[in-house]
């Protein structure tokens, strides 16, 4: 509650000084002493895994590992009034380096993935902290060849929606439907389905996060889209999808749904969907035209039934849901 939750941020704010101490004293944060003070290095998660990789092995080189927050203030001003110059080193976005600037005087030289001596884009890896230990310290790390390149044996392969998948016949529908519009736009979501992106579909024009095809296509057509649909998973839809379509029917939005039930949650290995076998009943509980809430098996033999369908549907100037439904064919193997 509003009043107990100013009382609590204040007891928070005065607690800040114990667990900065308690940092200081967390075994998860350590100071790696060394005799070579030219450069030293803060490191955390995988990315001082990577370090040790390749730091030279005579312990020669001082770092800092942080494994608990707050920050370790007393261990990084120690390194860094020991160090020449300090390089951070962690997975992902910069967190830790641009924290040190509030913490340490400007004239603290600190590399890392700001001033790009780190790749702030991909993945890190042991080579690419091997580089940057080589350019900042010559001689004590050397710059060997990359022992961690792509494999020149193995043919790099595009990830791609199963033979079999009923998707691929709902996006086979959808792209025939849809030829006959001018500037048709398609929202898609999060799911085996995104692979809809890629060729040979290129079929959708967005993916955000869980629900945001519905939602999305909304948006579109308040604006003035026409068609806008929104391509969903059945699981996606009971997870997220539902308040979203529940907004459009309210307004009776003139978006289709396409909600491509293949009877399971296939992404992630194929666990019960919460809506499986109901997904029909649900959209019409939540207030949808049962007259515009239609069934077809996404099989290759009902590609013009489906799309004749779809394009009635994207016609209709209100909300329309389309099921497709066709098992997964992963699920379907295992249970045969």
């Amino acid at each position: 509650m509003p009043a107990n939750s100013r009382a609590r941020n204040e007891a928070l704010i005065a607690d800040y000084r114990r667990l900065a101490e308690e940092s200081e004293k967390s075994p998860f944060n350590a100071y790696h002493e060394g005799t070579d003070r030219s450069l030293g290095v803060i490191a955390s998660g995988i990315a001082a895994n990577y370090l040790e990789e390749v730091m030279p092995k005579d312990g020669s080189m001082p770092w800092v590992k942080i494994g608990q927050y707050p920050l370790p203030e007393k261990m990084i001003r120690r390194l860094f009034d020991e160090c020449d110059s300090v390089i951070v080193i962690e997975e992902g976005q910069p967190v830790i380096e641009p924290a040190l600037r509030g913490i340490l005087p400007s004239e603290y030289k600190i590399y890392g993935k700001l001033d790009s001596t780190l790749p702030r884009t991909g993945e890190l890896t042991p080579d690419a902290v091997r580089r940057a230990l080589s350019a900042l310290a010559p001689g004590r790390v050397p710059a060997q060849a990359e022992s961690y390149a792509a494999s020149q044996v193995v043919v790099p392969r595009p990830p791609a929606l199963c033979q079999g998948c009923g998707h691929r016949d709902v996006y086979a529908a959808l792209l025939s439907a849809l030829a006959s519009y001018e500037a048709p736009r398609v929202f898609g979501d999060i799911g085996c389905y995104t692979l809809g992106y890629l060729s040979p579909f290129n079929a959708i024009h967005t993916c955000l996060d869980m629900g945001a095809s519905i939602t999305m296509a909304k948006g579109a057509a308040d604006a003035g889209v026409h068609p806008s649909v929104a391509i969903i998973g059945d699981s996606t839809f009971t997870h997220s999808g539902m308040t979203g379509l529940l907004d459009a029917i309210n307004e009776n939005s003139p978006i289709t749904v396409i909600i491509s039930d293949n009877l399971t949650t296939g992404m992630t290995g194929g666990q019960d969907s919460q809506g499986t076998g109901k997904i029909e009943q649900i959209c019409i509980g939540l207030g949808a035209d049962p007259a515009h809430v239609v069934t077809i098996d996404s099989l290759p033999k009902n590609h013009d039934e489906m799309t004749a369908m779809l394009r009635r549907e994207m016609d209709y100037q209100g909300l329309s849901v389309v099921v497709a439904r066709r098992e997964c064919i992963q699920t379907a193997r295992r249970k045969k």
